[in-house]
């Protein structure tokens, strides 16, 4: 027998041991009730908890969401946004909720110009927090799409629980927290409420958040009004005004979140996939599968199924696809409240077929721009579902790791810099203008086979996300497995965030595209001589390949529902279902 591996996490650079024990050999997760699939264990529990209690899939969702951020708070929290798709078994139709904030009224291009500003506002210009929208997104989800059963204050008891009596820090998740622990210490004078002893925790070391707990108490006592004024609004816009930012009380009080019609598109005439609509990039995996779809029916290539998985030939086309898709949603993607984004006509027929047309399969397309339709007038992903057969889709983030760092007195939770995803340019759809909810990367998915759920799943990690959605699904409709088909090697096309200050290069032909180790090297290289800008992403580099869930609904012989889920093992935690 092999000795097991031994980590001096003193050292920074050890966690990549932790990433290279793949493939994994965890075992799909069955279960005939709920099921719950998270990046953390004890978020899972918290969501089992509630389904227990009589709570269905929405209810659970808010209770792992909110147990999320005391357990993985380097990729999100009550600071962040919130967006979730919902299945509803008994109507058998999919609805969305977008739980994104807004620019302060009084931040325009003007003022970020005159602070030096050009591209974006960067990382830590306490300018890019938005209004955070999970506070409301988690009071919503409840109300529009929860049992009736539960009041908030019983959703929130076990995040609360687990603020007060400390947990055990995970080990990717400590990784994340130690290159954060700088950042924490300089963006705001509060930065102890979210460190171990002035450090960033150790794996195992139990880190208490009572300020959190005491701010979950506040929300469930009060509601929205409970985070959005009083105490709670008021520290967020001291911190935030103390270091330039124009954010006031009435950008807090006036929030609130959106329910929406879901986006879709019909891959092969059988299953339909659902994303958020923008102002959120789920458009962009809807366009690529579009893309890829007309690409085989004009014989450009060979069918996918066809094609050796993660071959040269299959990689490529998948890449290409995408590179088209990002060129569109880098340029229309914007708050639909306050620009036109012709999403039906992104979507259409004639301009799939149009975009298809610019697919080479023997060499990478270096014209690749968006296209001009005719208009008309470091984030937590987790799924749930419950025994009646509903199931939340549901995904939340700071956006850059811990945001800005930045912690309101007294609050036990970080700001999200959610606003770098505006350009500083008046003629762009997604320009900076008060008021304004930017392009978001946070996407949930659902997909369906007629009117019945299929899948309930989703992949994090900034522009990876998109990526993500497309791989793994066409993963699951080879036939592999909702373990195998998060398992399998991936691609991500740039990195995985925008460059600070700069506009996010997603779109860009020229970008990069990284490979998880696992795609061997002759098939790179094969890559390289078509004209990919080809790397390997090895080690904790792995984490750009996102971290996905998934859960599948099946059938057993005698027709009854049976729930098969799968979490990734590029995090640390997993699927778990209720008894």
């Amino acid at each position: 027998m092999s000795s097991p591996i031994k980590i001096d996490w003193s050292k920074v650079d050890q966690p990549d041991l932790i990433l290279t024990r793949f493939p994994s050999r965890r075992s799909v997760v069955y279960g005939t009730k709920g099921v719950v699939a998270s990046s953390q264990p004890l978020a899972t529990e918290a969501g089992l908890e509630i389904l227990r209690k009589g709570g269905n899939a929405a209810d659970a969702a808010v209770a792992t969401s909110a147990a999320l951020n005391v357990t993985e708070p380097s990729c999100c929290g009550i600071g962040g946004d919130a967006f979730c798709l919902f299945y509803d078994a008994a109507t058998k139709t999919v609805k969305a909720l977008n739980g994104s904030g807004r620019s302060p009224e009084k931040l325009t291009i003007e003022y970020a110009r005159s602070r030096g500003l050009t591209g974006r506002i960067p990382l830590t210009d306490l300018n890019s927090v938005t209004v955070p929208g999970a506070a409301a997104a988690w009071v919503d989800t409840i109300k529009e799409f929860g049992s009736g059963k539960l009041t908030l204050t019983e959703v929130l008891e076990p995040a609360v629980r687990l603020a007060d009596e400390g947990v055990p820090v995970s080990e990717i998740h400590s990784h994340a927290w130690q290159a954060s622990e700088n950042l924490i210490k300089n963006a705001s004078p509060n930065g102890d409420e979210m460190l171990l002893n002035g450090k960033a925790p150790l794996p195992g070391q139990i880190v208490k958040l009572p300020n959190l707990a005491q701010t979950f108490r506040e929300l469930g006592t009060h509601g929205k009004d409970g985070f959005y004024k009083g105490r709670i609004a008021q520290a967020i816009v001291d911190v935030i005004q103390s270091k330039g930012g124009v954010m006031e009380l009435d950008d807090l009080a006036k929030h609130e979140s959106t329910v929406v019609e879901p986006i879709s598109y019909t891959y092969g005439k059988e299953v339909t996939i659902y994303e958020c609509p923008p102002n959120g990039q789920g458009i962009t995996a809807l366009i690529a599968l579009g893309i890829l779809e007309n690409i085989q029916e004009q014989g450009l290539t060979k069918p996918l199924a066809d094609m050796e998985h993660n071959s040269s030939e299959y990689l490529h086309t998948l890449i290409e696809a995408l590179r088209l898709a990002f060129s569109d949603s880098q340029w229309f993607v914007t708050d639909p409240d306050l620009e036109h984004v012709p999403v039906g006509k992104l979507l259409s027929k004639g301009y799939l077929v149009s975009r298809a047309r610019l697919f080479d399969p023997t060499k990478t397309n270096p014209e690749v721009v968006h296209g001009n339709p005719v208009n008309s007038s470091d984030t937590v992903y987790f799924s749930v579902t419950d025994q009646w057969g509903n199931a939340c889709s549901y995904i939340q983030s700071n956006y850059a790791g811990f945001g800005t760092g930045a912690v309101p007195k007294g609050c036990g939770f970080t700001l999200q810099n959610r606003g770098c995803g505006f350009v500083l340019d008046e003629k762009h759809p997604n320009g900076l203008r008060g008021g304004k909810r930017p392009y978001h990367t946070i996407i949930p998915a659902l997909a369906t086979r007629g009117d019945e759920l299929f899948l309930s799943y989703g992949v994090m990690g900034g522009y990876m996300q998109p990526q993500g959605h497309v791989q793994v699904l066409l993963n699951m409709l080879r036939g592999y497995t909702a373990q195998a088909a998060l398992d399998a090697p991936r691609f991500c096309i740039s990195a995985g965030m925008p460059d600070a200050g700069k506009p996010g290069k997603a779109g860009d032909p020229n970008s990069q595209v990284y490979f998880e180790e696992g795609i061997p090297e002759a098939t790179v290289n094969k890559l390289r001589e078509m004209g990919h800008d080809a790397q390997i992403a090895s080690g904790f580099a792995r984490g750009m390949m996102g971290r996905g869930q998934i859960i599948q609904k099946i059938r057993d012989a005698s027709g009854k529902t049976v729930w098969a889920a799968g979490s990734d093992p590029r995090a640390d935690g997993h699927a778990s279902a209720q008894i």
